[in-house]
């Protein structure tokens, strides 16, 4: 079939269809973009929604490095941070510079609305597949 038939038939329609109909997906919602966090995506979202006005990198740094009991090198944190703010789900800005930090300014975050969105979905999809996981129920795991 050559490019203009091709364009007549409705382009990638048929093949759209068949990859509706084998997933089970309507496809309509082939052009829906679903944002997908990692783990370390999402507790730095946390972290930073938690610290609210106060989160910039190194108390990001901090805190996921005390309450996720895990090391947290710098490069980790700002190439996260970016990838997120390209993503749309982090806003990031230069605030005031701090005699604290001799003088350097702070790199602020923030959670967008996108970002809340996103960060929700991973923490119910989370919920979802671990209602029925022994430490998540508190039943004693069953024997394989």
């Amino acid at each position: 079939m050559d490019k203009a038939s091709h364009r007549q038939r409705g382009g990638n329609q048929g093949s759209q269809d068949e990859i509706a109909r084998l997933t089970n997906i309507p496809h309509y919602l082939h052009n829906a973009v679903h944002i997908v966090l990692g783990e370390f995506e999402y507790v730095l979202m946390t972290v930073a929604a938690g610290l609210g006005e106060s989160a910039y990198g190194a108390a990001i740094r901090e805190e996921i490095e005390k309450v996720a009991g895990r090391r947290c090198s710098i490069g980790a944190l700002y190439t996260t941070i970016e990838r997120l703010e390209k993503k749309g789900l982090l806003k990031t800005w230069m605030g005031e510079a701090t005699a604290q930090r001799g003088g350097r300014a702070k790199r602020m975050v923030r959670v967008t609305p996108k970002g809340v969105h996103a960060a929700k979905e991973f923490y119910e999809a989370m919920m979802r597949v671990s209602s029925n996981a022994s430490w998540a129920t508190g039943k004693p795991e069953r024997a394989s």
